[in-house]
């Protein structure tokens, strides 16, 4: 922790960034007059308008660093980073050198289409995002020279002194050197949605960020009470930024698919290279003419590269993308579409994720039974009895009757008693109207214990609540179910705190109710009380969270919860939310993750509930379950999320609660903040990823065909069956529309139903390479027959027989898309012919082909020539015969199977 002072040779140590030099000894846990001399800081004066004048230019102003948004430049330029557009650019290249300008500029024209749809999509996303993150400007009070007065937040120093107060937002990380019945919400930092009571007692310099209880942290609120703290550390150098230093460093991973295509391009780099050496040499060593073969050369490398595939690719992720927005759930980076598709583990917080980040009473536990805060019926009268002291010794406040989430303030814990009440038509503002309140004993920590006094038609009614363990020893008489009151004895006080400790284990926060009747409104408010029974309260899960749990089960996800909350309360949360059972660990318990064994890592990396995790251990964590092979998807909200947020291979935030540093950490934003919006990414993901293997599948087997059928001819010393442009012009319009029209599929309805694919598995299984040789060679040797009919039965010129192949070649790949369909789908009805996009895509091309061959302009740039009806009597009876032939094969294979 920096500490910030005056002295010159203490902040001789403190970089210019940081606001803070370091100490020795850890300011939480030294005496808060120490503190004060080592700032050289006046606790009745506070800093001079010069010093803090001289200390902000020392320091800089109490900001964190942001990340900045992708600017249009560093977008357009990670539209070239993919190695098939490198293959498309040395395509061009060579084309033009070798003088065919129609040609290089067609392929130029492709990447300058794919960069566009690129850029234009990711800037659309980026600018989504952005429209999410707010800055907001806070004025604190602090006391300089002497008076108080509001200065903005970014203005304090170390050394000034911070007055607070219920409902502020703690603006730098403070040393308590005052206060009164204080409590902090510090759930955006630790993960605890239940407040913390602060004092100026010094604790243990070990002490964990949940139990310094001296300090207040920069980014927390003030729940109640009110006091006044030094500045330690602004900017940087508070504990904000210190996480905010980690997201930076963490590395953020590449997505499984960028992987993949990345993998794929080198392959088909070197397939290229290959092609072209091995057919260009033996057509050499054979004496061809040098003008054919390099006009063969670029024949092989334009087939073999698939022009469309990156057009195709981004168009699939930006359709994705488009989906999931409609969805609620902003993607910035499109390849984190598809990234949840192979997602094997959601590391969940709790917290404002998986909970509502809002206390609720959870039931009643009184003498004459239990009462849920769910039930239907009207609660009994001892039931209305003690919900109305816990509206009464109460200080929150809710603006409407009915509370709605919005429009309470106050403590947490009091805000739920107050809703609870206003469920049972108890409302705080009435019963003061009869029952007026005339003091009141502030909770006291040391105490655990509220009380306020009211008076009443029969003298005074004193209402207390307060911690179980206090309350009890202090209450003599217990209510009975009939409106009276008897002995409360040793054992009766045993068995009510043996029921407090189980509510306890089950996740609850436990309070205790009472009340007693005096004459007189001096009393001891916590004399001789009447036990009423035990409120449970909880942050209940999110109503839609178990289903969403229970779906990711089903398809095979695993979810892993983090919270800041003690291993019994994290148990019981994580079996009220849906999670199996399973061991859970404390991250105090965790020595670092590099000191652990393989089958500690192994245990850990198991463990379905994980509390009390530091941001450093959130970050380690990710990296274990990814050296495990895992591709981990991280959810959170709070600032202390970030970092794995952005180590995860997609980090998923919540655009309503979410802090702006965990939007800025994520590669996804939910707008709606709703768990089951990952569920439908997921499927997302999965169906993409499907079609995106279906469309490559297609367009390389179209390639490997175009390869084939062009170097069968020169190697069986025939002129070229298709031109390089004829090539180019199926790659990027008769291929494009039909893979395009795979990547729009609505996806199989069991996709959810299946485990997550292996992280591990390419794109293409050897079963899919052997399905692209298949197929490409009954495409092959239909071209190559529809050309030797041509040439040699129907007498054909050149040009005109190159035209019958051209056709067949173009037809039989357009028909190719019906072999696309999944392997246990039906022959006639599935997922491709239910598709109304592929038959809009067969549609087009047909008429792009039709106009190809009888539009002049465009036959004499592919030197094609209309056909007569024997030609075409050649091109559709050849060109349908690979996909009879497939489906032939396909039903043969099942028949053999069963």
């Amino acid at each position: 922790m920096g500490l910030g002072v005056a002295q010159p040779d203490i902040m001789a140590n403190a970089r210019p960034e940081h606001a803070g030099a370091t100490l020795n000894t850890a300011p939480h846990s030294l005496d808060a007059m120490a503190v004060l001399a080592a700032l050289d800081t006046d606790p009745e004066q506070g800093l001079s308008d010069a010093e803090a004048a001289r200390r902000s230019r020392r320091f800089g102003p109490n900001l964190l660093r942001h990340r900045r948004p992708a600017g249009p430049w560093r977008i357009l330029l990670n539209q070239f980073e993919s190695l098939v557009v490198w293959l498309l650019a040395a395509a061009a290249a060579l084309s033009l050198l070798l003088g065919d300008i129609a040609e290089g500029f067609a392929i130029l024209i492709v990447l300058a289409l794919n960069s566009a749809i690129g850029f234009v999509t990711e800037w659309k996303a980026v600018r989504s995002v952005e429209a999410l993150r707010q800055v907001a400007r806070v004025a604190t009070r602090v006391r300089r020279d002497g008076a108080v007065r509001a200065v903005p937040a970014e203005s304090l120093v170390p050394g000034d002194i911070v007055l607070v107060e219920g409902g502020d937002i703690v603006t730098a990380d403070l040393r308590l050197i005052e206060a009164s019945r204080m409590q902090a919400d510090e759930s955006l930092l630790t993960g605890e949605s239940t407040p913390v009571s602060k004092g100026t007692a010094p604790v243990p310099e070990d002490a964990p960020l949940a139990e310094r209880t001296s300090m207040l942290f920069k980014g927390t609120v003030v729940t109640r009470g009110n006091g006044a703290a030094v500045v330690l550390a602004t900017g940087m150098a508070t504990e904000l930024g210190h996480i905010a230093d980690l997201a930076a460093a963490a590395e953020p991973e590449q997505s499984p698919l960028e992987k993949r295509l990345a993998r794929l391009g080198g392959q088909l780099i070197w397939l290229t290279l290959a092609v072209v050496t091995v057919i260009g040499g033996v057509g050499f060593a054979s004496g061809a003419p040098p003008l054919l073969m390099l006009e063969a050369g670029v024949a092989l490398a334009v087939a073999a590269i698939p022009e469309g595939l990156p057009i195709v690719a981004t168009l699939a992720l930006a359709r994705g993308m488009w989906r999931m927005a409609r969805k609620n759930a902003l993607v910035e980076r499109l390849g984190a579409v598809e990234t949840l598709g192979a997602t094997t583990v959601i590391v969940a917080d709790k917290t404002g994720t998986l909970t509502e980040n809002r206390m609720a009473v959870s039931r009643l536990a009184l003498p004459s039974g239990g009462w849920e805060a769910t039930a239907d019926a009207a609660p009994a009268s001892e039931v209305r009895e003690a919900l109305t002291v816990a509206v009464l010794c109460n200080d929150a406040t809710l603006a409407s009757a009915g509370g709605a989430a919005d429009a309470a303030t106050g403590d947490p814990t009091e805000i739920a008693l107050l809703r609870a009440g206003a469920a049972a038509g108890l409302h705080r503002a009435t019963l003061l109207a009869d029952l007026p309140e005339l003091r009141e004993e502030a909770f006291d920590p040391d105490t655990k214990m509220m009380a306020t006094v009211h008076r009443a038609a029969d003298g005074f009614l004193y209402a207390v609540k307060g911690a179980p363990e206090a309350v009890l020893p202090r209450a003599t008489r217990i209510r009975t179910g009939d409106g009276g009151d008897a002995p409360l004895a040793r054992d009766g006080r045993q068995r009510w705190l043996a029921e407090a400790a189980r509510l306890a284990a089950d996740g609850q926060r436990v309070l205790a109710l009472a009340l007693k009747r005096a004459a007189g409104a001096t009393d001891d408010p916590y004399a001789e009380l009447i036990f009423l029974g035990l409120v449970g309260l909880l942050d209940p899960p999110r109503e839609d969270v178990p289903q969403a749990i229970s779906d990711c089960i089903a398809a095979g996800i695993r979810v892993v919860m983090l919270t800041g909350d003690h291993a019994a309360t994290a148990r019981a949360i994580g079996r009220r939310v849906g999670l199996p059972e399973g061991e859970v660990i404390e991250g105090g318990a965790l020595p670092p993750l590099p000191e652990l064994d393989d089958a500690a890592r192994a245990r850990l990396a198991a463990v379905p509930v994980l509390a009390r995790m530091s941001p450093a251990q959130k970050l380690d964590l990710v990296a274990l379950y990814q050296r495990s092979g895992e591709i981990v998807a991280m959810t959170g909200d709070g600032v202390n999320d970030a970092p794995s947020l952005k180590k995860a291979d997609i980090g998923v935030a919540m655009g309503l609660r979410g802090t702006q540093v965990a939007r800025e950490a994520a590669d996804m934003v939910l707008a709606d903040d709703a768990f089951p919006t990952i569920v439908a990414a997921v499927r997302e993901g999965r169906v993409i990823f499907d079609n995106i293997r279906k469309f490559v599948v297609y367009l390389l087997s179209c390639n490997l065909s175009e390869i084939l059928v062009v170097g069968i001819a020169v190697l069986a010393g025939l002129p070229l069956p298709i031109l390089p442009l004829q090539i180019l012009f199926l790659n990027l319009v008769t291929d494009v529309f039909p893979a395009f029209s795979l990547a729009a599929g609505e996806g199989e309805a069991g996709v959810m139903a299946r485990p997550p694919r292996d992280p591990a598995e390419p794109i293409l299984t050897r079963r899919h390479w052997l399905s692209i040789a298949g197929y490409g060679m009954l495409i092959t040797a239909a071209t190559l027959t529809a050309l030797a009919i041509a040439r040699w039965v129907l007498m054909l010129p050149q040009r005109e027989a190159v035209t019958i192949s051209f056709l067949t070649l173009a037809f039989a790949q357009l028909w190719h898309v019906f072999n696309m369909r999944g392997r246990s789908a039906r022959l006639i009805v599935n997922e491709v012919t239910a598709n109304p996009v592929v038959w809009g895509a067969l549609a087009l091309c047909v008429l792009l082909l039709l106009g190809a061959v009888h539009i002049p302009l465009i036959a004499d740039v592919l030197k094609l020539v209309p056909p007569d009806r024997d030609g075409w009597t050649v091109v559709l009876g050849a060109s349908l015969a690979p996909l009879l032939l497939a489906q032939l094969g396909d039903a043969l294979r099942k028949g053999v199977r069963r």
